[in-house]
């Protein structure tokens, strides 16, 4: 069975400009776990899900540091550090959203999707065109929907 058989092609979505809050009230009104972030164009640049908004909410850890001879040597990442901070701080969609963006292709067939997800760790799936457009999404509600409601 292909994705375009399964997914769901009326897809909520937000812009890089949309408040976080705005992203928050649609997940809970539609009961839903993730949000694609549309460009101008209509394609997908991230995605904004309950995991991002709870983060905010949480403590972020500082990379533990030692001190040698006046100098710091970090013993995690200060980068990753700066980018969570920033991803907590963040006021719009554009700046909470996960950049990397695992999409799939309408006629790719349901296995693909589903071993996608488990080995990525994922709830969605974006479905998108040859031109990259939005066309639909795919979550693992409906392929649980196709493999256990026969």
């Amino acid at each position: 069975m292909q994705i375009k058989e399964v997914m769901s092609t009326e897809v909520i979505t937000v812009s890089t400009s949309d408040p976080v809050e705005k992203c928050a009230k649609l997940l809970q009104e539609n009961d839903i776990s993730g949000l694609p972030v549309i460009d101008k164009d209509g394609r997908v640049v991230g995605m904004v899900t309950e995991g991002d908004l709870i983060r905010r909410a949480s403590r972020i850890e500082a990379p533990g540091y030692l001190e040698i001879l006046g100098g710091l040597i970090y013993l995690g990442s200060p980068s990753k550090f700066v980018d969570e901070l920033q991803r907590a701080m963040a006021l719009e969609a554009g700046r909470l959203m996960s950049k990397d963006v695992i999409t799939i292709k309408p006629d790719q067939d349901l296995e693909t999707a589903a071993t996608m997800m488990v080995k990525k760790n994922i709830n969605r799936l974006p479905v998108i065109d040859d031109n990259d457009q939005l066309v639909g999404i795919v979550s693992r509600r409906d392929i649980m929907k196709h493999l256990y409601n026969q």
